[in-house]
């Protein structure tokens, strides 16, 4: 089975990647554009026997509150693909009907094949939700009982990941695995998936360069699972001889590492450790090759978060604060850097609950219009390093993969 995930989320793909055994991928027309969505499911589906496309909030909810544009529905129509709609069936019987009547009706175009009961009550539950599916003439597919085991912590921005969760999240992919079996008939979602429409167009391949094969080093570990499964995948067609290292517990940079990328994840919730490292912690500080750094690569890049010492290679400070900066940013580079240069333009998402202090260096990474109008300059480049909160797709903007590798060399 290969996974994918509407939308910017990174930690449900982390739990896609545990239950499937292969990379769970993200599919976002807003940051790759219509055009990609297509070329990356063929990749990301590549020797699978089936694909599931686990949608993004309400059927119908986009970037903007008047379009589906980048919603689950977007991704059904780009696709060609049938919808199974999971329906949180907890307090509702024949209620259900009007429900599912009406997503249909909304917008003819989606092909809504049956429909899943989320937390039923009981085996005569699931009757009565049957009953109401076929006054509408959709097949309820499956019934799941509420269950306690299923549940998964959550915290200031979602699930806890499945790298922190570690043997629970196993724990917990298992039960799911068992309620699913029992409650839903998997044959007849196997049929619907054989429905979807063909697809024109070739699979996906990241651009091969010629390099001189440069290791650059990618954190990851529990503390940092903010990626995409392309960007190491570009980053070695790229040339690059990609190594990761797991920023909680090794004490040095790989072996050779002429180049830096730090993602986003949750080291707020790691800061004493990573604080603790204080050998990596210098190695970072030491370090004076080309650095790409988002969101949380930029808070270990700071001096200190939450007043545990950090790297330092920023002048800046980064606290967690009560309020949430969540949403796309149409940004334009502001400065040359070893990613970019200035005045590309790059749709990114940001999604955050800290703040730093600056919020930008002398050279701001990118320059963008918030919903009021105002300018917004966000972000450090400073010699060789580029960091920002943005969070970018590397499928956009496949040059700047390619120009960070060569800065590399």
């Amino acid at each position: 089975m290969a996974p994918f995930k509407v939308g910017p989320d990174y930690i449900d793909p982390g739990y896609h990647t545990l239950a499937a055994g292969r990379p769970g991928r993200n599919l976002d027309p807003v940051l790759v554009g219509e055009d990609m969505v297509a070329p990356l499911f063929k990749h990301g589906a590549a020797g699978a026997d089936i694909a599931v496309i686990e949608g993004v909030m309400g059927m119908f909810d986009g970037r903007h509150p008047t379009s589906d544009y980048g919603s689950t529905a977007h991704m059904a129509k780009l696709l060609n693909a049938p919808v199974i709609l999971v329906v949180d069936a907890w307090g509702q019987a024949r209620s259900m009907a009007a429900l599912v009547h009406g997503f249909r009706a909304f917008d003819p175009e989606i092909r809504l094949a049956g429909v899943i009961a989320n937390r039923i009550g009981s085996a005569y539950h699931a009757e009565i939700l049957e009953h109401a599916c076929d006054e509408v003439g959709l097949p309820l597919l499956g019934a799941l009982r509420r269950e306690d085991a299923l549940k998964v912590p959550s915290r200031h921005l979602g699930l806890v990941t499945a790298a922190e969760h570690g043997p629970e999240a196993v724990r917990v992919i298992d039960a799911m695995a068992e309620l699913v079996a029992g409650g839903v008939n998997l044959d007849a979602i196997v049929r619907v998936a054989g429905e979807a429409g063909p697809l024109d167009g070739e699979p996906w391949q990241a651009p091969v360069q010629e390099a001189s094969r440069p290791v650059i080093a990618v954190a990851g570990g529990a503390a940092f699972t903010f990626g995409y499964a392309e960007h190491a995948e570009m980053l070695a067609a790229a040339g690059a001889e990609v190594a990761v290292f797991d920023p909680l517990r090794d004490t040095r940079l790989p072996e050779g590492t002429k180049g830096l990328v730090l993602p986003g994840g949750f080291p707020e919730q790691h800061a004493e450790q990573l604080s603790a490292n204080e050998a990596l912690r210098e190695a970072v500080a030491a370090f004076h090759g080309p650095v790409h750094a988002e969101c949380g690569g930029l808070l270990f890049l700071v001096k200190s978060l939450d007043g545990h010492p950090m790297c330092g290679v920023l002048d800046a400070e980064a606290q967690m604060t009560p309020s949430l900066s969540l949403g796309y940013r149409d940004a334009v580079a502001a400065a040359d850097s070893p990613l970019c240069t200035e005045g590309i333009r790059w749709t990114g998402h940001e999604f955050h609950r800290t703040v730093v202090t600056p919020i930008r260096g002398e050279k701001p990474a990118w320059i963008w219009r918030d919903r009021a109008g105002s300018v917004v300059r966000e972000g450090f480049v400073q010699r060789r390093v580029h960091a920002s909160y943005l969070h970018t797709h590397p499928v956009a903007n496949p040059g700047a993969i390619a120009r960070f590798v060569r800065a590399c060399e």
